[in-house]
């Protein structure tokens, strides 16, 4: 298994109240907000410093609205699915492998708490990954069309002495799509480096008919098991 890793260590400012959204510090391909808990810590759990796995914009984005303070690790993995393993089972594997590589890169911190997260689009036992190109996108949009599917979000959490994990499954029911619908979306380019083909935060939303669940979950980071972990850990949320 091939590990890449880079830490992002990024100075941090105090939000300001904008209209109820998260205030953000935007630095070049990057968006992190200063928030509550870094050097709070507890007495249990002092002064921990977390760590998010990832390269996605959007789970840096839920990540603040959280309110804690967190770094930057690039830890890329392979994300190829087993001959016998289940959709669940490999978005769990995927998560617990960024989050192991995170922390693998940080032997030097030992109080270092790493957040790793996956997020797959399933559909009959399929497992909808990133499409390669717009011709992919749309034949994933063409078999998503007026059935329901699945979205699968796992988030596991690392220390040097405990880890834990959580799941969440995501009901979406897409609209039918016409063929003009799907090329005009295709056009956007949102699909890109979005499982299943489709971003719930932006335009594809108005593809979606019905969704049970967490909607944190489908843009990629369920919210309500990340702070339920995180204060498993100790971490202020």
């Amino acid at each position: 298994m091939q590990y890449g890793l880079e830490v992002y260590r990024l100075p941090t400012r105090r939000p300001r109240a904008a209209a109820g959204l998260p205030t953000q510090m935007r630095l070049p391909g990057l968006a992190v907000v200063n928030n509550r808990a870094q050097g709070a810590g507890s007495a249990r759990y002092p002064r921990r410093m977390l760590y998010l796995a990832s390269k996605s914009p959007r789970r840096r984005e839920l990540l603040t609205q959280l309110g804690v303070d967190f770094e930057l690790i690039d830890a890329s993995v392979d994300e190829y699915r087993r001959a016998d393993e289940s959709p669940s089972a490999y978005v769990s594997r995927v998560a617990r492998e960024k989050a192991e590589a995170g922390l693998a890169a940080l032997v030097d911190q030992p109080d270092a708490l790493v957040l790793g997260a996956d997020t797959e689009v399933v559909l009959g036992g399929d497992v909808f990954g990133k499409p390669a190109d717009g011709a992919e996108a749309a034949a994933m949009l063409r078999r998503l069309s007026g059935t329901a599917h699945e979205v699968i979000s796992t988030v596991w959490l690392l220390s040097s002495r405990r880890r834990d994990s959580a799941q969440c499954v995501t009901r979406v029911r897409f609209g039918q799509l016409s063929a003009p619908q799907i090329d005009r979306y295709i056009a956007t380019g949102e699909w890109h480096d979005k499982a299943g083909g489709y971003a719930v935060q932006g335009r594809g939303g108005a593809l979606i008919a019905h969704l049970s669940g967490s909607y944190s979950g489908v843009m990629g980071l369920p919210l309500f098991e990340t702070r339920s972990l995180l204060a498993g850990f100790g971490v202020e949320v």
